[in-house]
């Protein structure tokens, strides 16, 4: 059949027919048959920006989007952005957990998923990851393995553009393994010239030659560089351009063999030949060498048979020569910036093309795309311009985007409380800007920026600020060199960051009070507080401790049994640590009230005086030895049994030690005074507790297992811990050899009637 050219006639026949062939009329005037099907649901081999992005463009188009994920990456937030989310590579390092074709395949078999999108980066230039995906039956929105493969192989990409016609730097016909045919070629077609790494890019196993007396050296290390990151030192070289212009142009194809170019970017803008700002159209480039220049990427493109998104990159020099350099056979990072220009939705446009539409069916004709505009991107990075661009790492405390008119932002982990990891990229946001013109657009791009207000993490915006201030950037006079050349850029105005080091402030002083009080008019308090008096020269009485030091815990937990009396526990002691006492408490203070609590309070079951909440205060804010006030009360309270939280494997802390650390603590605090270790798992996690129930056993102590109690007993409809949970894990507890057991309510949740059953 042949369709209508008009879009919603198609889409009303996309829904109607789940799989159709259809065919075309070219402009040779023979039809080229095309199957379209429709795509339901997309899993993005990718992370962060890139997948966030893919999931937009796959719910505006009603098709399921879904997420993997690494086990870093269990709180990122492209996993909640997707419908569905995986986790992959459990065990593997952060990065590796994103290359395993295996796992993302069986991902896609078991949750019924028909098409990947494998972003940018990480598998999206693998041809063998294509291919796994094709020969799953799923489909690769992208091009075919084999352009991937060919394209990826810089020494095929130059072969295909010869053949194709398309203008290409003089260099070697192959790869280059050895110093000897680098030399060689260096003494046959002169200098400079750039080694690059056959079998990668991003800058990475790249050196420009000046001198005949260092070619040898770069070349070993550049081979050496690519080894490393590629896993294959093999080299390209070719004549060095001097001053070029990088200029890349946005093509797409179909699969019935159309394809059209969206214009050109510039890309000029690189630091060590990474990409830092980007623009649509390239500024102050002649409309002939424009022409020329997209007319040989589309040749190019339809010689090798790509569908699909894709760029050709060019250099172009100062005379308006220009020469191809490779194909990126993916969506790039600055993809945003021909979309702002064009209009035209790039990840629409690859997801639909995969279903098997044309680019005539889209409305994509050559003459239906018009720039309009420009656009600016720019890359906000957590990386410290003052420090050599090393990536910074940490918490946002603040995070605050610049937005309004021609501003959009691409971002992933862009929060108040997000966790920049040391394991990716360090992109954070990217804030593309539109106006009219070169020098409007930038003026958006730079209030954006100056809007932004991010904490708590170093980033490149005052590197970005004065590239955009720059008068050679606004008149759009660019080349590879900028950054270089331009030593003002790395000048920086120290940032003031005054509200949040006001608000840092007030609230030190609120919890902890002012720490230089003589500095002002407020006289420091003066307290003298009165301690009971009791005769030194008296015994305090005998209490439960008594029974401790003289028979264990098992006569302990004996005698308590024996008692039909209320026992009651002092948590004073701790609780005045975890309230806005908190830096006022010493253990002077808590000396001197020791004694009188010895005589007066001999039958209490225990006081509880120690654990995380002391070594905190003690260490951090009092800068006092828990040990040594532990030890201190014990002269002073013979006679009362001291107790302790210990939080299972975890000690007092909240992570989990080694369990020789967990045992010798447990030791040393017997040894210092200590008597009973209440022990808890907030998730009454059996192993958990039983490791500090046997630490604390072995020490000698009281072994006070907790049950940590929630929900509701008494309403067992509406909760899975039943009294029979609870009665079983008692069971379990007194198995593993606890003396006393405890309910733990902290979140109040235990209501009288319910405590009858327990």
């Amino acid at each position: 059949m042949f369709l209508s050219e008009s879009q919603a006639a198609f889409r009303t026949l996309r829904k109607a027919i789940p799989r159709v062939r259809l065919y075309f009329i070219n402009k040779n005037a023979y039809s080229t048959q095309v199957e379209y099907k429709p795509i339901r649901s997309v899993l993005v081999a990718n992370r962060g920006e890139i997948a966030i992005r893919v999931f937009r463009a796959c719910t505006e188009l009603g098709i399921k989007s879904v997420a993997i994920y690494s086990e870093q990456d269990k709180m990122h937030m492209h996993r909640q952005k997707a419908d569905e989310s995986y986790m992959v590579g459990k065990g593997l390092a952060p990065v590796e957990a994103y290359l395993n074709i295996p796992e993302i395949i069986r991902v896609c078999k078991e949750n019924d998923i028909d098409a990947v999108h494998p972003g940018y980066g990480f598998l999206s230039e693998r041809s063998d990851f294509a291919q796994a995906v094709i020969d799953a039956g799923l489909r690769f929105i992208g091009p075919s393995p084999k352009v991937v493969q060919n394209m990826g192989d810089k020494v095929a990409a130059r072969i295909a553009a010869i053949e194709a016609g398309v203008p290409i730097v003089p260099g070697t016909d192959g790869p280059v393994t050895s110093k000897e045919e680098a030399l060689a070629f260096c003494q046959k077609h002169g200098l400079p010239v750039i080694f690059k790494a056959a079998y990668g890019g991003g800058g990475r196993g790249m050196r420009v030659v000046r001198k005949m007396e260092e070619v040898e050296e770069n070349f070993e290390r550049a081979s050496s560089e690519a080894k490393a990151a590629f896993g294959n030192g093999a080299m390209f070289i070719e004549k060095f351009i001097e001053r070029p212009r990088h200029i890349e142009v946005q093509l797409l194809g179909d699969k019935a063999g159309n394809v059209v170019h969206l214009y050109e970017r510039d890309c000029s803008v690189q630091r060590r030949h990474q990409k830092v700002v980007e623009l649509a159209p390239a500024p102050r480039l002649p409309v002939e060498t424009r022409d020329k220049m997209t007319e040989a990427a589309v040749r190019l493109a339809k010689h090798v048979g790509y569908e699909n998104a894709g760029t050709v990159e060019f250099l172009c020099d100062e005379s308006g020569n220009f020469y191809f350099i490779e194909v990126n056979a993916r969506l790039q990072v600055e993809h945003t910036v021909t979309e702002e220009i064009t209009g035209i939705d790039l990840v629409q446009s690859q997801i639909r093309i995969a279903e098997g539409m044309t680019l005539k069916e889209l409305g994509l004709t050559q003459e239906n795309v018009v720039p309009r505009g420009f656009a600016i991107q720019c890359r906000v990075t957590t990386e410290d311009p003052a420090n050599d661009f090393q990536p910074n790492t940490g918490r946002l405390e603040v995070f605050r985007s610049g937005e309004g008119m021609g501003i959009r932002l691409d971002s992933a982990s862009t929060y108040a409380g997000a966790i920049i990891s040391p394991y990716y990229d360090s992109l954070l946001v990217k804030v593309i800007s539109h106006a009219s013109d070169l020098q409007s657009s930038a003026s958006k791009m730079n209030r954006a920026l100056r809007e932004f207000r991010i904490r708590g993490v170093k980033t490149n915006i005052p590197f970005l600020l004065n590239v955009l201030e720059n008068q050679k950037f606004l008149h759009g006079v660019l080349d590879t060199y900028f950054i270089d050349e331009h030593p003002q850029l790395f000048k920086f105005s120290t940032t003031q960051n005054r509200a949040q080091k006001l608000l840092n402030y007030l609230g030190e002083v609120l919890v902890n009070g002012p720490q230089t009080p003589l500095a002002t008019s407020l006289k420091p308090a003066e307290v003298n507080p009165h301690v009971p008096q009791v005769p030194l020269v008296t015994e305090p009485p005998q209490g439960l401790r008594d029974i401790i030091v003289r028979e264990g815990p098992a006569a302990f937990a004996k005698e308590v049994r024996s008692r039909k009396n209320l026992l009651l526990m002092d948590t004073t002691f701790r609780d005045a640590h975890q309230s806005l006492m908190a830096t006022r408490v010493r253990t002077h203070d808590l000396l001197k009230i020791s004694p009188y609590v010895a005589h007066k309070f001999n039958n209490l079951y225990s006081l509880e005086n120690w654990g995380g909440a002391t070594f905190d205060v003690a260490l951090r804010f009092l800068h006092e030895c828990p040990w040594e006030r532990l030890e201190e009360m014990r002269k002073r309270i013979p006679n009362i049994p001291f107790q302790m939280l210990l939080r299972g494997a975890n000690a007092v802390g909240y992570t989990s030690y080694p369990d020789n650390v967990v045992y010798k603590f447990c030791e040393l605090a017997v040894q210092t005074g200590m008597d009973i270790f209440r022990v808890f798992d907030s998730l009454n996690y059996l192993p958990n507790l039983i490791l500090g129930m046997e630490a604390a056993g072995k020490a000698g102590g009281v072994v006070e297992a907790a049950i940590s109690y929630t929900g509701d007993v008494g309403d067992p409809k509406r909760t899975k811990y039943d009294l029979k949970y609870y009665t079983n894990l008692a069971d379990e507890l007194v198995k593993a050899g606890t003396h006393v057991l405890c309910i733990k309510d902290m979140a109040g949740l235990l209501k009288p009637e319910s405590a009858r059953y327990v």
